[in-house]
């Protein structure tokens, strides 16, 4: 029996923003303790606070990202890395004229019910 596994064909998240979330490894693949996911966020992007149950840390592959990490405003470029620690409330943006590439791991795994997004407009 193979000690490993390819993933060829990662799970593609439907959006309706414009985002490419292409998750490699997670609750897609019954990986609950771990995700990997590359996405690519189209300029103007943007989703509301959240306050997820993971850590999770970004990897930026071209272009920039915008986190705001409690009340705190970090823009990330090519090849700059960041950790969040699991409660922090952020919210992710890309308010920049190109696309944003990225790598992004989340412990435990993504997931709809862990990530507590909040409602367009809360503050």
């Amino acid at each position: 029996m193979k000690k490993f596994k390819i993933q060829q064909t990662p799970f593609v998240v439907p959006t309706t923003d414009g985002k490419l979330i292409e998750e490699h490894w997670g609750n897609s693949t019954g990986n609950s303790n771990l995700s990997i996911a590359h996405m690519i966020a189209p300029p103007g992007w943007s989703e509301p606070h959240q306050t997820p149950e993971f850590e999770e840390f970004t990897l930026i592959i071209s272009g920039k990202k915008q986190f705001e990490i409690d009340g705190e405003t970090v823009v990330l470029e090519k090849g700059q890395s960041i950790m969040i620690e699991k409660g922090a409330r952020i919210r992710y943006s890309n308010p920049f004229e190109q696309e944003c590439e990225y790598i992004s791991i989340c412990l435990p795994a993504f997931s709809m019910e862990s990530v507590h997004r909040e409602e367009e407009g809360v503050d």
